[in-house]
């Protein structure tokens, strides 16, 4: 308040403006991540992916679904050519079930829990017999 009255006396003016004009026509636009579907039906369904990726604010969720049931060559070409790209992104991917995989990237981590297996001890496949 102090500071208001000694502004008001170097600017000559008692008068404060009733209102401040804002130019909303220039607002800002933060980067946002976007979580965006695919769904592999051919090894060229690739390609949206992989652009996706490149543009650096994409979290793609994957169906692979329907190229696994047509041709799982043309699946793991594809899978490995994803995994390419994220790894040369820094990114990360990961499968969630049989039929979905899930690639981010670089500043985000999928959650890889460790999976104990149980130990095999060859003494119990004796056992067996």
């Amino acid at each position: 308040m102090v500071f208001d009255k000694i502004k008001r006396v170097f600017s000559g003016s008692d008068e404060e403006p009733e209102y401040v004009e804002i130019d909303l026509g220039r607002e800002i636009k933060k980067a946002k991540v976007l979580v965006k579907p695919f769904v592999l039906k051919s090894f060229e369904d690739i390609t949206p992916v992989l652009n996706s990726l490149r543009e650096g604010y994409t979290i793609a969720i994957i169906d692979i679904k329907p190229l696994r049931s047509k041709d799982v060559i043309e699946l793991k070409r594809a899978i490995s050519k994803i995994k390419k790209t994220a790894d040369a992104l820094e990114g990360s991917i990961a499968g969630f079930g049989e039929n979905i995989i899930i690639v981010t990237p670089s500043f985000a981590e999928i959650h890889k829990p460790q999976v104990e297996r149980p130990h095999h001890n060859p003494n119990d496949d004796l056992m067996r017999d």
